[in-house]
C-alpha cells in the first residue's frame, strides 16, 4: 500500500452552525491522504495506473459550489465519500481546518474511511 497526499489545499466553502457564518464562503484548508496499490504505476509510469491528484484537487475546488454544511464533521465525511466513489482509493483520510477562533491557529476535524 502507498499513499498520495494533498496537503492544505485552500478551498472556500459555506460552513458553520450560525446562518451568518454560512452567508459567505470561508477559507478552509483540506488535507487528503489516499491509500492504494501504486505498483502498476511505478512500473508503467502511466497516469492511468494511479490516482490523478490534479483531478482530485480540481474536484475539491468545485465540491462546495451550491452547497453548505453546518458541521465540518459532516463536510469531512462528504469529502471522503466523494473521493472513495470517484477516485477509488482503498482508504482516504480527510482533514478539514477552519479558522474561526481567533485565539487558536485553527480548528480541525480528521476522519478515515475505507472501501
Amino acid at each position: 500500500m502507498a499513499k498520495i497526499s494533498i496537503v492544505d489545499l485552500e478551498v472556500f466553502y459555506r460552513v458553520g452552525v450560525p446562518d451568518a457564518e454560512r452567508a459567505q464562503p470561508q477559507r478552509l484548508l483540506l488535507t487528503v491522504e489516499m491509500e492504494a496499490d501504486f505498483s502498476a504505476a511505478a512500473k508503467s509510469d502511466a497516469i492511468a495506473d494511479t490516482i490523478d491528484y490534479f483531478a482530485v484537487t480540481q474536484g475539491l475546488l468545485k465540491f462546495g459550489e451550491g452547497r453548505e454544511w453546518k458541521l465540518i464533521e459532516k463536510l469531512a465525511a462528504d469529502i471522503a465519500g466523494f473521493i472513495l466513489a470517484v477516485f477509488k482509493p482503498q482508504a482516504v483520510t480527510v482533514e478539514v481546518k477552519k479558522f474561526v477562533i481567533p485565539q487558536a491557529r485553527h480548528i480541525a476535524v480528521s476522519l478515515t474511511r475505507a472501501k
